[in-house]
């Protein structure tokens, strides 16, 4: 942990080194450490990623939904490539392992996990021959519908609820290989439908019809639902906001999930300098 918690701090550092610049593009990956397969699980490291994203607000005018989908909207942007060298990291830790099924959260929310869920739901279905699932297991603020234009009729409540059936639930993105299971209702029981068998049975399933499901989750601290949803999936990506994520809230969300389906971390909002490539020594 004193890794990730030396990456924010370097990063708050800078921030206030340049205080009064723009906020920029994101920037390249920094480091990656891999987790050591040989460690106990009990005394598992989780990998690091020092993932420089830009700085895109927590407050919801007009032009946050559209940061939400940047990949699809400027596929040849420098953030969309930022979401391209993630999925790279993520299909290279497949190759040693199956990862299928992706949860992304965050310890609070505001911090951007949404924009991260999406945008890699996006250039992961760029690749050819590729089907993505992107579901939002947000049942009390879902936004991915919205960033994403889409109208759902039934969603991931309904299909929980055996009231619709899945095939009836998911939408597909027009001109992607991307389908989504969206919020349409949101009910009174969340916690209980995403703890329940029926939520292990639908990831089991989306699993096997799909080369790649990633789920949007609520925040880790205050509502057990990111936790119920992560100890389903085959791995977990945790985005945190640079200068802005507490890091005692970091390390109280690590020791809520299963660390070791912790992928990696991802810095959002750090400041860095664009048209930089490779890595940092």
């Amino acid at each position: 942990m004193a890794k990730v918690y030396d990456a924010l701090r370097r990063a708050e550092e800078e921030r206030k080194r340049r205080s009064g610049a723009p906020d920029t593009a994101p920037g390249t990956p920094l480091e990656f450490e891999p987790a050591r397969p040989h460690a106990k699980p009990q005394a598992a490291r989780p990998s690091l990623w020092k993932r420089l994203l830009a700085s895109i607000g927590s407050s919801e005018p007009a032009g946050d939904f559209n940061k939400r989908r940047i990949s699809l909207l400027q596929p040849d942007s420098y953030v969309a490539e930022q979401f391209r060298s993630l999925r790279g990291r993520i299909d290279a830790i497949s190759a040693q392992r199956p990862i299928r099924t992706l949860a992304v959260t965050s310890p609070l929310s505001g911090e951007g996990k949404t924009t991260a869920a999406i945008n890699l739901a996006i250039v992961t279905s760029l690749s050819l021959g590729r089907r993505v699932l992107l579901i939002d297991c947000d049942l009390r603020k879902p936004k991915v519908h919205q960033a994403l234009g889409l109208r759902p009729e039934a969603g991931l409540a309904e299909v929980l609820c055996d009231e619709v059936s899945l095939d009836s639930a998911i939408l597909k993105v027009e001109g992607m290989n991307l389908e989504v299971l969206a919020v349409r209702g949101k009910p009174q029981n969340p916690s209980e439908l995403l703890s329940s068998p029926r939520m292990r049975e639908l990831v089991e399933e989306v699993a096997r019809r799909y080369d790649r499901v990633i789920l949007d989750t609520p925040a880790a601290l205050g509502v057990p639902d990111a936790k119920a949803v992560a100890e389903l999936c085959d791995g977990l990506i945790m985005v945190v906001r640079a200068d802005v994520t507490p890091q005692a809230e970091i390390e109280a969300a690590l020791e809520i999930l299963d660390r070791r389906r912790l992928l990696g971390l991802v810095l959002n909002g750090a400041q860095v300098e664009q048209g930089r490539y490779g890595y940092a020594t």
